[in-house]
């Protein structure tokens, strides 16, 4: 659980027992008892601790003695007994024999935290014995510790005596790069350019006068030059705006309204309408906050909190948080409680100082602090109390103290062991609880850093790949590299990269399209590659499933999300939820999950499977604008940001151990897009135009780690160990799906694998891969329509791709069409048995075809009505009626017929069963 916590009591009732004289006048002795401790969550047994006054062991008696070591090694025998592996049976290949005969994993000797009871996995001899591997590299000095030796001179100090940053080089940049005063390096591109991108302004120094525009640059009214690309695409570039004045680009385009119940920011973004004048900025420019009128003043029965809002005055100091802000819970005091061991509660209510009680003289107005039966009795004396590890003597009663590692039980007196593996923040991975401590561990290709004790990645360098409106920058976060990957640009929004593959996606907010681009040699743009080019309306985020090679995206505007495979050309949308306003995906292909935010008229964090199944909200409370989200994969922890509440949380990927890591204000002002990597989280802000990083965690080490950026939008993390290989699932003839395969949510044991999945406006035919038109799909709410071109597929199995008649199978196939989510032709390229294929039809009916089927049929229709309306006209005209007694008999001309006739020379036709999927297709 973090830090160790100290010694856990309890103030057990006075008891009436025998009493002993008491010694006012004399000091109170310091006796001083070994007792096992934990070092940095380790136990290390043997150190002092002091008692304080009164301090007693159980077994009775003050400070050391037989019966406080036989209850020690009681404890210790305890904790052996429950550590696996402990006594004296043999240890296995890859265990450790400690000096006491327990057994402990090999990789936890000399790793700067002891286990073995004795700590004789941690002493020197024992660490000079180890020899590093050759790719390791030695620390030397006391512990002899290794390290890897791509840990060398990397900036980090991994050895406690810093040996591995001793003796290094200086960092040699490129030749296309400037080298900063704090020794990074970034690209020569980002010389006087007007930014800084070193931290000391380096790039900045020395620069002339700005030179004249090139021949693809627009001259700004002051001078200055940018990409013709970003003039007249509404939003203003130049330091005077002049790029987008009517002058240069004509009359204003009337800007896009926004929903009912929706605000228009002035810098073109659409919030909720009661977000207007709340006193928090929420659009970029600010705007939601102009022309408000002054702060209403609360009633004098109310509460206002730090944002303006009103709460009622009872509901301050109540344990329950009214404000969003919290404000209301800040700086109380319950006056009832006292300051913890320092102070004594007087049965009348008031606090004293402890060391009032049973002084002889009355403080309390009770004279509860002077129980004469009960002062000067030493309740530790009788069984230590009946505490289990610790007993301590008070002037009134006794409390119950516990080992580090240990808290009291439910009764007061029984100590249990602490769990700190429930909290998130004592391992940077894996933890592992023993008896009174824990272990940390890493996972597959990380190494625990001996002195941070903090899991860090093996491998090449990371870097932050991050979308600044209009270009894609690499930085790396060894300082080695700062450059610009693709640019010029539009207004490049969402971001993800195939890092396998070596290829980067992104989305164009202004050109309504993804792209796709190699990550080395792009930067010209002759090798973007449109994926999904029609159809979208607000692509907010996007995420690459590089297992199953699929891609996700979300869509504001569409309130959608939405897969499509590598090459764009087979998609689908698996959440449409009206009012919902998705924002950033992330996903888990390995486990088969997606996990999106949503600031609509229902904040969340959403949960659902890889193929849209088992959608459910994850966080619903205490959310108003979720931004960013992505999840460590090694923990299994989701972090997001909230741009209203300008908070960093993170949860478990159950909804499970929720926690805020910061709330801040000043950079958290307007949070964007978020990612993490060994125990650092990063996030952009569009208003700091800065990127931020801090220990995901704590909190702590909160750091700028770029700066002076245009606006810093999504951001990955470029690092092998992010996107761990797995199984894909539908590799195999694209596991026999006719149109998507998608991964399954492994739920349990008995889970599918992988599901198939149907454009837009089709379904699963009954063998659950081949699709059907369905008429009952809901009309496409797409942004823009398009009729894609559908790769060649192999032929339907059950027919002869040669023949034209009817397939072996009754099963109506359909050939799978690249359908987009702005198609209204999803059956576009459906063939259907029967009918089509005896015509030599391929392809979908036109208008005249369908036309030249049904109206002679229509024309034949009304002719056999006509007919037979003459044929029973002259039926009755024929026919003698005689009365009888039963009027229903009657009898025609034709006596020579018998009368059963009807039973054996006709019968009614039989129905014609008519298929609209015929029609349809």
């Amino acid at each position: 659980m973090g830090p160790r916590r100290g010694p856990t009591a309890v103030t057990a009732a006075a008891s009436r027992r025998r009493r002993v004289p008491l010694a006012l006048d004399t000091p109170p002795t310091t006796a001083t008892t070994t007792t096992p401790v934990l070092a940095g969550g380790r136990w290390a047994p043997g150190r002092s601790r002091e008692a304080g006054p009164g301090r007693h062991v159980p077994g009775g008696g003050m400070g050391p003695g037989p019966a406080a070591a036989l209850v020690l090694a009681m404890v210790m025998g305890e904790m052996a007994a429950a550590e696996p592996g402990a006594g004296a049976e043999e240890c296995g290949q890859s265990e450790f024999r400690c000096g006491d005969g327990s057994c402990i994993a090999s990789t936890w000797v000399c790793d700067g935290s002891t286990e073995c009871r004795d700590g004789s996995d941690e002493t020197p001899e024992t660490c000079r014995s180890l020899s590093c591997s050759p790719s390791e590299f030695s620390c030397g000095g006391r512990q002899n510790r290794c390290v890897p030796a791509s840990w060398r001179c990397d900036g980090h100090r991994n050895c406690d005596n810093g040996a591995d940053e001793l003796d290094c080089p200086p960092r040699a940049c490129a030749g296309d790069q400037l080298r900063c005063g704090n020794g990074a390096c970034v690209s020569r591109a980002f010389a006087c350019d007007g930014e800084r991108d070193c931290e000391d302004g380096a790039d900045e120094a020395g620069c002339p006068p700005p030179a004249t525009c090139g021949p693809h640059t627009f001259r700004c009214n002051d001078s200055a030059c940018v990409p013709q690309l970003w003039a007249c695409d509404g939003d203003p570039d130049c330091p005077d705006g002049s790029d987008e004045w009517p002058r240069n680009c004509g009359p204003p385009r009337p800007p896009q309204p926004c929903p009912p119940l929706q605000f228009a920011c002035g810098s073109g973004e659409c919030i909720h309408r009661r977000w207007r004048c709340d006193g928090s900025p929420d659009c970029r420019d600010r705007s939601d906050e102009e022309g408000c009128a002054a702060a209403a003043t609360c009633l004098p029965d109310q509460f206002q909190c730090r944002d303006g809002r009103c709460v009622l005055g009872v509901r301050q100091c109540d344990g329950e948080a009214d404000c969003a802000d919290g404000s209301d819970e800040e700086g109380c005091h319950n006056v009832t409680a006292c300051d913890g061991p320092h102070e004594f509660k007087c049965r009348s209510g008031e606090c004293i100082p402890v060391e009032r009680v049973c002084n002889w003289h009355r403080d309390c107005r009770d004279w509860s602090d002077e129980p004469i039966k009960e002062c000067g009795v030493n309740e530790c004396l009788d069984g230590g109390g009946g505490c289990s590890h610790i007993c301590r003597d008070l002037r009134l009663g006794y409390q119950c103290l516990c080992s580090e590692g240990f808290r009291l039980g439910p009764d007061g007196k029984s100590c249990e062991d602490i769990d700190e593996c429930q909290d998130p923040s004592s391992c940077s991975q894996r933890c592992h609880n023993l008896p009174g401590s824990y272990k940390c561990e890493c996972g597959e290709g990380y190494r625990l850093d001996p002195r941070t004790r903090a899991c860090r990645a093996l491998g090449p360098p990371a870097a932050l790949l991050f979308t600044n409106r209009h270009e894609i920058r690499r930085l790396a976060l060894d300082g080695g590299e700062y450059r610009r990957l693709l640019g010029p640009l539009k207004h490049a929004g969402a971001l993800d990269a195939d890092m396998a593959a070596g290829t980067v996606y992104w989305a164009d907010l202004s050109q309504r399209k993804i792209y796709r681009s190699p990550l080395a040699g792009a930067a010209d743009g002759s090798r973007h590659v449109t994926v999904i080019g029609t159809g979208l309306g607000a692509p907010d985020g996007v995420a690459l499933d590089w297992v199953h090679h699929n891609i996700y995206w979300t869509d504001s505007r569409l309130s959608t999300v939405s897969v499509a495979d590598g090459s764009g050309a087979r998609r689908r949308t698996l959440v449409r939820e009206p009012g919902a306003k998705p924002r950033a995906i992330a996903v888990d292909p390995l486990h088969g999950y997606m996990y999106w935010t949503d600031w609509g008229a229902s904040a969340k964090i959403a949960k659902g499977g890889l193929n849209g199944a088992d959608q459910f909200p994850l966080v619903t409370e205490g959310i108003e604008w979720p931004n960013g989200i992505t999840l460590d994969l090694p923990s299994q922890r989701l972090y997001w940001v909230d741009s209203r509440l300008h908070t960093l949380s993170s949860v478990d990927v159950d909804g499970g151990h929720r926690r805020t890591l910061l709330a801040d204000p000043q950079v958290l002002s307007h949070p964007f897009a978020i990612t993490v990597f060994e125990d650092t989280v990063f996030w952009s802000d569009v208003l700091s135009e800065a990127i931020f990083s801090a220990n995901r965690r704590t909190g702590a080490d909160l750091r700028r780690v770029a700066q002076d950026l245009f606006s810093p939008e999504d951001m990955v993390l470029l690092h092998p160990l992010r996107q761990p290989p797995g199984e894909n699932r539908c590799s195999e003839d694209n596991g026999g799906c006719g149109f998507l395969c998608l991964p399954a949510p492994q739920l349990g044991p008995r889970a599918p694998r992988y599901t198939c999945a149907c454009p837009d406006g089709q379904r699963l035919a009954p063998d659950g891969r081949a699709c059907l038109p369905d008429p009952s799909a809901p009309a496409p709410m797409d942004a823009a329509p398009s009729t894609p071109t559908a790769p060649p597929q192999p032929p339907t199995p059950g027919r002869d791709p040669h023949s034209r008649g009817v397939p072996s199978s009754p099963t109506t196939t359909t050939s799978s069409t690249a359908s987009t989510a702005g198609s209204t032709n999803t059956s576009s390229n459906a063939t259907t048995g029967g009918t089509s294929d005896a015509m030599g039809h391929t392809g979908s009916r036109t208008g005249p075809t369908a036309l030249a089927v049904v109206l002679p049929l229509v024309l034949l229709i009304l002719a056999a009505f006509g007919a037979r309306g003459l044929w029973r006209s002259w039926r009755r005209r024929s026919t003698n009626s005689i009365n009888f007694d039963n009027p229903v008999y009657q009898k025609t001309t034709e006596d020579e017929e018998p009368l059963g006739r009807g039973q054996g020379g006709f019968s009614y036709p039989t129905r014609q069963a008519v298929s609209l999927d015929d029609d349809v297709a």
